[in-house]
């Protein structure tokens, strides 16, 4: 089990674009395994590999009450099924302790790869349709408190950063 370090908000390598998997090998595999260690680890029920500070098209989820559905999401694209918006307090791993209200659509159809490297297509609704889009947010770069105000997302920003120098 290895459990990776997860970036928290403002550190700027939670912008970067995540670049597409080329191949899932053993090196992918592995990452996958990782980022699963760590997700649980932290108790959240997603994870993008940009959290950890790899900047490769990979998701973890496990938004079962059981804690042991994994579902992995590598070099997912998502198509809007139904406009129908759905409103969540999301919260994030990189962004500890803040949860806010975030509008997303409630029903996506989602095509992506395995673990094991082979094409699947689902069409969640609800809390998996959210996590999934969460998520996919952070391989563009994008964070839940981009959907905030300004002012709240600099509140969170100030209280982030000085929680993280009284721990340095």
């Amino acid at each position: 089990m290895a459990l990776l370090e997860i970036l928290e908000f403002p550190n700027p390598k939670l912008r970067t674009k995540a670049a597409q998997v080329e191949t899932v090998d053993e090196r992918v595999q592995a990452i996958v395994r990782d980022m699963l260690d760590t997700m649980y680890d932290a108790s959240g029920v997603g994870l993008a590999a940009t959290q950890v500070d790899i900047h490769e098209q990979i998701i973890v989820i496990d938004v079962s009450e059981s804690r042991d559905e994994p579902q992995v999401f590598i070099n997912p694209s998502i198509e809007i099924v139904d406009e129908e918006q759905f409103e969540y307090d999301e919260g994030c791993l990189s962004v500890p302790g803040f949860y806010e209200a975030v509008t997303r659509p409630k029903h996506v159809r989602v095509t992506a790869l395995n673990e094991q490297g082979e094409s699947f297509t689902i069409e969640p609704e609800g809390l998996l349709a959210v996590c999934i889009q969460h998520e996919m947010d952070h391989l563009q770069g994008k964070l839940f408190v981009d959907y905030v105000s300004n002012f709240k997302r600099n509140r969170i920003r100030n209280k982030l950063l000085k929680k993280q120098r009284t721990r340095a």
